[in-house]
This record gives structure tokens, C-alpha cells and sequence, in this order.
């Protein structure tokens, strides 16, 4: 199963998950994540649904670059790992 690393950026505002999903789809793991944590998503998503600016998302080590729609494949052994985007001097 594809597996979610929430990292530790997001550790510091609230608990953080590592979730193991059958989902085919990153738009699906992401609400099924999300539908017992509105907080979560809260910190991922903005109220359009889509991927707020400060977030980022790597699958397998390639960035998401669809912020809307969210419907990059998953294979049954991917890596997505969810981060907030650092910045700062």
C-alpha cells in the first residue's frame, strides 16, 4: 500500500499521521486521510480543496505540480511525503 509521511513541519501545530492507503489516486488518499482530521486538512488544503502555497507534496520523490486537482497517480509501494515549504532568512 502507498504510504503518507505527513513531516514534522506540520508536527509542531498538530498530531500528524503516517497513513497507509489502497488509494490509486493522491486526491483520494488525501480526503480519506482528512475525513476524521478537518484540522489536517485545514493546514494542507485551502477552502477551494486545492494544495495551499506553503505545502508541498512529493510522490517517489517527484514534486505534485497539479495543485488543483490533486490526481497524480499512487502505485501500491509509493512514498508521499506532505510538507510545509520553509522560508525565511
Amino acid at each position: 500500500m502507498a504510504r503518507l509521511v505527513f513531516t514534522q513541519q506540520l508536527a509542531r501545530f498538530i498530531p500528524v499521521p503516517t497513513v497507509e492507503t489502497a488509494a490509486g489516486r493522491l486526491r483520494d488518499a488525501l480526503d480519506a486521510t482528512f475525513e476524521g482530521n478537518a484540522l489536517l486538512r485545514g493546514y494542507v488544503l485551502d477552502d477551494q480543496g486545492h494544495l495551499r502555497e506553503n505545502v508541498a507534496i512529493f510522490i517517489d520523490g517527484r514534486r505534485v505540480v497539479d495543485r488543483t486537482r490533486l490526481d497524480d497517480p499512487l502505485k501500491n509501494d509509493s512514498m508521499v511525503y506532505i510538507l510545509q515549504a520553509l522560508s525565511g532568512g
